[in-house]
């Protein structure tokens, strides 16, 4: 059975994804840092993968610890060769993700997303590991296209959108340095919202998340007064930012449909997005909520943030076709499993 490393894999679309690949019988390596996650996920992965005891498995295996460091990659890739289970592939979540955040600390947004992650791809070299899936952003596009889909402009408008985008061209230099070798796909999701039905695993909202979706069950438990809408005089149907939502666990069936997608294929690089093709605007995302779940959420309308663009929607056409992949859940059901996850878990994974 093939052995997958996940970095971040204890994070928001990385513990989910877990669960994903764990049930249809794959080992896992973990590594994560757990400065932005907890590791009381783990034995909720454990939970919704029947592993009875995380000390005695070789199903999964943790580690602690930064990817910038290569040393502690070195380690995970020699321990797997010496216990016979080699790393077949590598899915790279981990990295800093807050677009405003990327606008005063572009140092720190360079250093984790780009040079980790360029650690990451020298060790697999030396291991002579070559599939790699990279967790990438519809943030590349910026906001010259409403509809984009993977060959239009990218033109990121803030620095973590950069630091994306410059992954990517990475990624396609590696492969176009030895086309016969390497197999790797960047996914361009757009708003990843929801939970587990389980409500074992969800976004915690305690983060300081800067996205909308957190905000909302804040205000929705009564931690917040009202939510911040970020202007009301974009150029959309409500003046509200229109946005693709994606369920979590749709997304998490993507990133598995595009392992198994490599792994079955020839050696090549392919970008692909992952959404639902439907946009909605904040307004309307409120509401939704509230209709789902019989809460009530209040808001102020704020002034526009830097690096925000009017609208964004996928253009999934061709992860559809290539990955015989389609998002199942609606964004009902992404309100109610996120509600769900938030009113069990009212202090995040504390």
């Amino acid at each position: 059975m093939n052995t997958i490393l996940i970095t971040g894999g204890t994070g928001f679309i990385g513990s989910h994804t877990c669960v994903v690949l764990l049930n249809a019988g794959f080992n896992l390596i973990i590594l994560d840092s757990f400065i932005n996650s907890s590791e009381k996920v783990l034995d909720n992965i454990c939970e919704l993968a029947n592993i009875k005891d995380i000390n005695q498995t070789q199903r999964l295996i943790v580690y602690k610890g930064d990817f910038r460091n290569k040393k502690i990659l070195n380690l995970i890739f020699s321990d797997a060769e010496l216990k016979n289970n080699n790393i077949s592939c590598v899915m790279h979540f981990a990295g800093l993700k807050a677009v405003g955040e990327s606008n005063f600390k572009p140092l720190s947004y360079w250093d984790v997303n780009v040079s980790g992650t360029i650690n990451i791809l020298k060790v697999m070299e030396q291991y002579k590991c070559n599939n790699f899936v990279f967790s990438s952003s519809a943030a590349v596009y910026g906001g010259l296209n409403n509809n984009p889909n993977e060959d239009s402009i990218a033109r990121p408008e803030n620095p973590y959108g950069e630091t994306k985008l410059t992954v990517e061209k990475i990624l396609r230099n590696l492969y176009f340095s030895s086309p016969n070798k390497w197999r790797i796909v960047f996914l361009r999701y757009f708003n990843p919202i929801g939970a587990h039905e389980s409500g074992l695993l969800g976004e915690d909202f305690n983060n300081d998340a800067t996205n909308i979706f957190p905000d909302i069950c804040k205000v929705a438990l009564g931690k917040k007064k009202f939510l911040k809408v970020f202007g009301n005089d974009w150029p959309t149907p409500d003046g509200t930012g229109v946005r693709d939502y994606i369920h979590v666990m749709d997304l998490a069936d993507g990133h598995f449909q595009a392992m198994q997608y490599l792994l079955r294929n020839k050696p090549q690089v392919v970008c692909l997005n992952l959404g639902t093709g439907v946009g909605t605007s904040v307004l309307e995302l409120i509401r939704i909520f509230e209709e789902s779940n019989s809460c009530k959420v209040p808001y102020l309308i704020s002034h526009r943030r830097i690096g925000d663009v009017a609208c964004l929607i996928a253009d999934n056409k061709l992860a559809i076709s290539k990955l015989n992949w389609f998002p199942k859940r609606d964004l009902k059901k992404m309100c109610q499993d996120s509600w769900n996850w938030n009113k069990k878990n009212p202090n995040g994974y504390e």
